[in-house]
């Protein structure tokens, strides 16, 4: 089964439903991203990181200020519309590939490759570039504070490094996104599918509980590769071997699961929320699609 539907759903209603699902997702969540890349981001050492999302983002709120929680959001929300329309139009269309030809049906291993490639794909096209902005704006924010917006950054970085600088942290990106695309695609499509085979009916509650698995899943299995990311795309940027290296002197093995309560505070409730809000734009685009495919067709005849 598709990611929001059947497979008949038009590739401009997936794309389209797919946007405004990741641009609603990325707003309401962002505080938590936030946290988490304020977590993973190098500190001072000697210093307690604190493991209660909720904790940081109130301290942050009361010293910084609410605007200080949404620094580098306008960049993820530009990113993730970006990100998911990819994602949920390609996955429809990748997955088809991969698909039994008798049944039309993917397997658990099948379900994860179309995800896979589909996180890659999603990463060349929309989020790095957006993801390095979000991260060297948050970094940025805590010590020279040099950026004045997302644009500005993006100029600063253009001008310092051409568009490679843009493009920095894009191994660990793409690893993050192939593993978690994979992830969180696969995991909620077979959960769609053994709640059908079970004839589990489809509402808003089991849309949500499903992305929420899905992103549990996501977070455990994907979190080193969003470490080496978060410092690959600091303010200077670094190369993913020097990303590497710096977690491991910085904290060792564990280094690498930094910020995971955070990013699970995050991913439970997105996983929710994009899926719940990818469902419910498809069942109104669609509807709307598809009268205006009918009157372009009578015009036609």
């Amino acid at each position: 089964m598709v990611a929001g539907g059947d497979k008949n759903t038009p590739a401009v209603v997936s794309l389209t439903a797919g946007g405004i699902a990741g641009g609603i997702e990325a707003f309401i969540t962002y505080p938590f991203e936030f946290a988490k890349t304020r977590v993973q981001l190098r500190q001072k050492k000697g210093l307690p990181t604190p493991r209660n999302p909720f904790l940081v983002v109130s301290n942050i709120y009361k010293e910084e200020g609410l605007r200080a929680l949404y620094k580098g959001c306008g960049a993820l929300v530009f990113g993730s519309v970006g990100k998911d329309a990819v994602r949920f139009l390609f996955f429809d269309q990748i997955k088809e590939a991969f698909a039994d030809p008798a049944t039309g049906t993917l397997s658990p291993g099948n379900n994860l490759l179309a995800g896979m490639v589909t996180g890659v794909v999603a990463s060349i096209t929309a989020v790095t570039p957006t993801e390095r902005i979000k991260t060297a704006l948050i970094d940025d924010a805590r010590t020279e504070k040099r950026f004045r917006s997302g644009i500005h950054a993006t100029s600063v970085i253009w001008k310092e490094h051409g568009i490679l600088g843009l493009y920095r942290g894009f191994a660990g990106t793409t690893l993050k996104q192939a593993s978690a695309t994979a992830f969180r695609l696969g995991t909620y499509n077979i959960l769609k599918d053994y709640e059908k085979k079970k004839n589990i009916s489809q509402n808003t509650a089991v849309n949500f509980a499903n992305g929420s698995v899905a992103g549990i899943v996501t977070t455990l299995a994907t979190q080193p590769f969003d470490v080496i990311k978060t410092r690959s795309q600091s303010s200077h940027g670094a190369s993913t071997l020097e990303a590497t290296k710096s977690v491991l002197l910085d904290y060792g093995v564990r280094g690498f699961w930094k910020g995971t309560t955070m990013r699970l505070g995050r991913t439970v409730l997105s996983g929710g929320i994009l899926f719940t809000s990818y469902e419910a734009a498809v069942k109104i685009i669609l509807p709307l699609y598809s009268g205006v495919k009918q009157v372009k067709n009578a015009e036609l005849a």
